[in-house]
């Protein structure tokens, strides 16, 4: 028996019947053999790991732009908090936690270089906006290794829906939406404690309350309110009162943290650096990499050029590009 065969009648028999199985996958963009070892979701998750797109996570900005020092978030430490949170949640309710995992582990492959500023940066200049789930789904879809990663149809609408007013169709695609912002409240937070732009004593006493006071008690509270509600309401969801704390610890990460803090002082020349670099290209499309795909116009081509940029890529372009260097002796 092939050790596939054996891992699909295990999902059957052990899931819930509202999880995604992956015998029944709407399967890829372009059929393929499936694997002998490995379910279609396991193949997924394996493919994300291994592209470099998942790999220049680690040099893309979480909240601190180009931050010194050694503990604060990156994209990629982000991508595994996620990663573990919604396995969790997905475990305890008897979904599918592989497919939860994958599109965790790709929800974010699209961003670009210094977080949402460099989102809005390029939002404002390219012809019909950027969002990074969109552009995450294009780099699984068609950018990665010149072909996309031909992904299954769950995964990929788990990616491009993880935020947004749409909702995965999947539930283990709903988990991440809970999952990706119970991350990056939490470690947002602990991130602006060590940096001394909050402190404890500002966090609102309010949800410190119901939520707890410390970076676990957070997490715990969080994760487990959305197994136990989700459970009793047969939806992924969280308890009103839970989900209130969560949206007002949110509303003041915003307020304190994320606009006009000193983690945003360099906010205004990370965005000014990636729109010179995209006008830069439009005028020179020659120092671009050659078309991904035949019917990509210029515009296209420089969005998913500097999307795809680390902070540090992004930097020393410019530096090549912008910044005059010293004639030689």
């Amino acid at each position: 028996m092939l050790l596939r065969v054996e891992a699909e009648q295990r999902e059957e028999a052990i899931l819930s019947p509202l999880a995604s199985l992956s015998s029944r996958t709407r399967g890829r963009q372009v059929p393929e053999e499936p694997c002998p070892i490995r379910t279609e979701y396991q193949r997924d998750r394996d493919r994300i790991i291994h592209c470099k797109a998942f790999r220049r996570l680690k040099h893309k900005t979480q909240v601190f732009i180009a931050p010194e020092g050694d503990h604060y978030r990156t994209r990629l430490t982000h991508t595994l908090e996620v990663a573990q949170i919604s396995r969790t949640i997905a475990r305890a309710l008897r979904l599918n936690e592989d497919l939860a995992e994958a599109i965790a582990l790709g929800h974010d492959l699209g961003h670009t270089p210094f977080g949402h500023s460099g989102e809005e940066a390029l939002n404002e200049v390219v012809p019909g906006g950027f969002k990074h789930n969109l552009q995450s789904l294009r780099v699984v879809e068609v950018l990665e290794g010149g072909r996309g990663l031909n992904l299954t149809w769950e995964v990929r609408d788990g990616i491009a829906h993880h935020t947004g007013p749409v909702k995965p169709q999947t539930l283990e695609g709903q988990i991440i939406c809970y999952a990706d912002r119970i991350a990056y409240i939490n470690h947002d937070i602990d991130d602006a404690l060590r940096a001394g732009i909050i402190t404890q004593e500002r966090l609102p006493a309010d949800c410190l309350k119901i939520l707890g006071r410390t970076h676990r008690q957070r997490i715990d509270t969080m994760v487990t309110d959305i197994i136990r509600y989700s459970w009793e309401q047969g939806r992924i969801a969280m308890s009103p009162a839970v989900q209130q704390a969560t949206d007002n610890l949110r509303d003041f990460l915003f307020k304190n943290v994320y606009i006009g803090s000193p983690a945003k002082v360099e906010e205004g020349k990370a965005k000014n650096l990636l729109k010179q670099l995209y006008f830069y290209y439009l005028e020179h499309p020659e120092a671009l990499p050659a078309p991904v795909h035949p019917g990509d116009d210029l515009a296209r081509r420089a969005c998913d050029y500097i999307a795809g940029m680390t902070d540090r890529y992004a930097i020393l372009q410019y530096s090549r590009l912008f910044v005059p260097t010293g004639f030689p002796s």
